[in-house]
């Protein structure tokens, strides 16, 4: 029992645990973002908010996108830095002097100490520069204050120390150290009065505040001066200030203060309340020591110790952070009797003031608090308990509760979803609640929605939705349950449920479906189109609450119309806890956020009202292509082509947290995209001329004026206009030698196709002559085969007569008259002249046959030749024996003689030998 009562002791006490204020976001920059040192002396902005720090290794730069060390020629430390015009003043050891940006945006230092005439330093270091009224630049070291203007330098040197000085009323006034507050007149300076309390007090910073000095001192709190009396500040912020040692003041607006310490970071002060924050270690920064502040636009930056923060102030959303693990994560938060009470997974917490409280014994998982007829219920992983400050009640024993919702048209009824099925909760008039399990499901559920008041729809974590009727009006028991989750469109894991303006709305793998009950089917739900892949977390008669994927984890705050609203502020999206985030409402302008580790709190109105604020145009910084750096300030950026297959455009919004950019890009090759920083890179574009619009994107994508550059990428070589001037000339000559060359091959053709035709023309005579000569020949065939059948008719005739007379020879009477009658008959078959008359037209035909066939056997006799002849014409035995005088047999008998001659074959035709020779 005692180590009992000792664990529950240990436990109690160690949930008494201090609670934190309500605390604007911070944005730690460590030296591994920034690539400088350690400390950060002071801060500067220039008037598009692009930061510098004088920072132990140089000039910090820092644009909104990227940081750049600039380090002065001895390398030497940076204590001072101020931004006037387009000049960045710096102050260091020995030296200052003045930056300014080239044509690259890059920063290039000017020493001005050379114009220092007749002044030795003393081992100074330049801690302060600030700009005149009289458009002067005051450089203050602790030994002297230095005046710069029209390139002269004038020092004032002081017999006191010098740790800060202002312009106030049209006066120089100078802090002396432990010594009280002086007038610079001329070149000297005087006491101002009533400065005895002040004697012997460190003098660290002085600031305007309501038309007097606020006078800050390292371990004495500060002091107001108006010009002629000196008088403590009295409020209770200053003995804090005492304890950890002020070193900066910084006027916040609207009333505020903010006071950087040396040992515990910065106090917020609200001149109006009297309370203040504090932003240390324990609220987020890096360390507690405040080397230097600065506010620019609501932007409150701290130089540190070690790194540099920055702070939005007067942020519409403000968190709350454990960072004691003590509370672990928030699930649910509950607005009750003037408290905020917190569920979170290791029990109840409540805010007394600014100090978080545990709710003795309600250790435990908690699910689900709300306010239900007046009490406070705890739905908890051990059941169901009414929560007050000092008390931890049990109302019901079933386990988890998950969540509870009023039945429709019945008094202090409530339906509860547990680890086991369904409680049902009426409270009596005597206060208490009676709470039944409602039978026949057991299943556990983690939403559930009133379709009506007899059917209820219930979520289950893994096999998706029920729709259940009541089997009375005592909803004690059902009677029909339908279940969908099964059908193709519909999960029956990771589902949601809602009752939006009494129409069910079911979420299913990020779809959104709701319940036809005309047709009794699920179906789309159009309205939520837009919102795919996105949590529902809360919403009311007029707006809802998504959150998007895990990935960017934005709220959205939209009325699903024109309004509409994205907040992402980048604590919030790392701190979301997926399918555990909630939003409460508490009233029309807060509303609530359960994180990981605490819980944000955001006032619609102002972040409405910041939603309308024109965002700010962006800046070019610089074009780079392949190998060389391109100014922006020019009228068009040429970029030679064998660098141009990577363009990386640089800009920077420099006064926008963490802006994201639209832009687009028009020329030979168009986009139009939306890049998440600020550097855009271009692969591979054609060349020709483009125009470059970039613009800052803001909430629900809404965009900023755009700002333009055109840029040029050249011709690659071969396509330049020495190259095309080469092409012109070349294609010209080409084009010459293309025509002479088809000028003389056109000549050409002509020669040949006249050749040819003269060559066809020859042709076609030598054919006509050939046609003719065959025709001739023919002619004479027929003629020398008329002549020959002439001269066999009239021989074989002759030779008739002559066997006529041989037959009737006795009847001469004279033989003599018939010898010569005989006589003339074998003179008239031997003419001369009819083979003379046959030669000639023979030879006509046949020109050299006699010749050829001589020459080949010389030993034929004339009337070898008159038989070949004969042959030659292919006439038969029987035709050549009238020619020849002769008988059949005496033709077969020379035919025989002559194959002889012709020492031919007695295969071989004789006939076709003759012909073809």
């Amino acid at each position: 029992m005692l180590i009992r009562f000792l664990s529950i002791t240990l436990f109690l006490t160690c949930f008494s645990v201090y609670g934190q204020q309500l605390l604007p976001p911070i944005q730690n920059y460590q030296l591994l973002d920034y690539k400088g040192g350690s400390k950060n002396w002071d801060l500067s902005v220039n008037d598009m908010g692009e930061l510098f720090v004088a920072n132990n290794k140089g000039l910090l730069h820092y644009n909104g996108e990227e940081w750049t060390l600039n380090k002065l020629p001895n390398n030497t430390i940076i204590r001072s830095v101020e931004c006037i015009g387009d000049r960045v003043y710096t102050g260091s050891y020995e030296e200052f002097g003045y930056w300014t940006k080239n044509e690259f945006g890059e920063l290039g230092y000017t020493s001005l100490t050379k114009l220092i005439k007749n002044h030795t330093f003393t081992s100074e270091e330049f801690w302060e520069i600030s700009p005149s009224e009289n458009g002067k630049v005051i450089f203050r070291s602790f030994s002297a204050i230095y005046t710069y203007a029209d390139d002269q330098i004038k020092v004032m040197d002081p017999l006191y120390v010098v740790s800060d000085f202002i312009e106030f009323n049209g006066k120089l006034i100078v802090a002396a150290e432990s010594n009280g507050l002086y007038e610079v007149v001329g070149d000297t300076s005087v006491p101002l009065p009533d400065q005895e309390l002040l004697q012997g007090k460190t003098i660290n910073d002085i600031t305007l505040y309501k038309d007097e000095l606020l006078i800050g001192t390292k371990l004495h709190g500060c002091f107001l001066f108006d010009g002629q009396t000196l008088k403590p500040w009295s409020v209770p912020i200053n003995e804090a200030l005492k304890q950890h040692q002020l070193n900066k003041i910084v006027p916040l607006g609207n009333g505020q203060l903010g006071f950087g310490t040396i040992k515990n970071g910065l106090y917020m002060y609200d001149s109006t309340t009297k309370n203040y924050s504090i932003l240390n270690r324990e609220s987020g920064l890096q360390n507690n020591t405040i080397l230097s502040t600065l506010l620019f636009k609501d932007q409150l930056w701290l130089g540190l110790d070690n790194g540099i923060a920055r702070v939005k102030i007067n942020n519409p959303i403000s968190y709350y952070t454990d960072y004691t693990g003590a509370l672990g994560m928030v699930y649910d938060i509950a607005w009750y009797k003037g408290k905020l009470f917190l569920g979170s997974n290791t029990g109840v917490f409540y805010f007394d003031g600014n100090q978080l409280q545990f709710v003795n014994g309600s250790q435990g998982h908690v699910w689900d608090l709300q306010v239900v007829e007046g009490d406070l219920l705890c739905g908890h992983n051990t059941g169901t308990y009414k929560v007050t400050e000092d008390s931890f009640e049990q109302v019901s024993e079933m386990a988890g509760g998950y969540q509870m919702i009023k039945v429709p048209d019945q008094n202090a009824t409530y339906v509860q979803g547990t680890y086991n099925g369904l409680a049902r909760f009426q409270k009596l008039e005597d206060g208490h609640w009676k709470v039944n399990r409602i039978e026949g499901f057991d299943a556990p559920v983690k939403q559930l929605s009133f379709e009506a008041p007899e059917i209820l729809w219930v979520a289950h974590p893994y096999k998706g939705f029920y729709r259940m009727h009541f089997t009375s009006d005592d909803h004690t028991e059902f009677d029909d349950i339908q279940e969908f989750g099964k059908d193709e469109e519909l999960s029956e894991y990771n589902v949601k449920l809602y009752n939006i303006k009494n129409t069910i709305v079911l979420n299913s793998e990020g779809n959104w479906f709701t319940y036809n009950p005309i047709g009794d089917r699920i179906e789309r739900f159009d309205e939520f189109k837009n919102y795919r892949n996105k949590e529902l977390l809360f919403f009311d008669d007029e707006y809802f609450w998504f959150v998007d994927d895990e990935e960017q984890k934005a709220i959205i705050h939209t009325n699903l119309k024109e309004d509409s609203l994205l907040v992402t502020d980048l604590p919030l999206r790392e701190r979301l806890a997926p399918d555990s985030q909630n939003v409460i409402q508490v009233n029309d302008s807060t509303s609530y956020i359960t994180l990981t580790d605490g819980f944000a709190k955001v006032n619609d109105q102002r972040i409405r009202r910041i939603s309308n604020v024109e965002l700010p145009m962006p800046q070019f910084v610089v074009l780079n292509d392949q190998k060389n750096k391109h100014s922006v300030i020019q009228d068009l950026v040429e970029i030679p082509f064998r660098y141009s297959e990577s363009i990386t455009v640089k800009v920077a919004t420099s006064d926008y947290i963490s802006p994201h950019y639209y832009y687009q890009l028009q020329g030979p090759k168009d986009y139009s995209e939306y890049s998440e920083n600020g550097f855009i890179n271009f692969q591979n574009l054609p060349f020709g001329d483009y125009t470059l619009q970039i613009a800052t994107a803001g909430m629900e994508n809404s965009i900023s004026d755009f700002n333009t550059l055109k840029f040029s990428i050249s011709p690659p070589w071969y396509f330049s206009w020495g190259s095309l001037v080469l092409y012109v000339a070349l294609g010209a000559m080409i084009v010459f030698l293309v025509r002479g060359y088809n000028r003389r091959k056109f000549e050409r053709k002509q020669r040949e196709m006249a050749e040819q035709m003269k060559q066809e023309q020859l042709e076609r005579m030598a054919k006509l002559e050939k046609e003719e000569l065959a025709k001739q020949v023919r002619l004479k065939q027929n003629e020398l085969a008329s002549t020959t059948l002439n001269i066999a008719r009239k021989n074989e005739m002759i030779l008739e007569l002559k066997n006529m007379l041989v037959m009737n020879k006795e009847k001469f009477s004279n033989s003599q008259r018939y010898r010569s009658f005989i006589k003339k008959l074998n003179n008239s078959i031997e003419d001369t002249e009819d083979w003379k008359q046959f030669e000639v037209n023979f030879k006509e035909l046949h020109d050299d046959f006699f010749e050829r066939l001589l020459k080949s056997y010389p030993s034929l006799t004339p009337k070898d030749l008159k038989l070949c002849a004969y042959l030659k014409m292919n006439l038969t035995t029987k035709e050549i024996a009238p020619l020849m005088g002769i008988t059949i047999r005496g033709v077969e008998i020379h035919r025989y003689r002559l194959r002889k001659k012709l020492d031919m074959d007695s295969s071989e035709n004789l006939s076709n030998f003759l012909i073809t020779f």
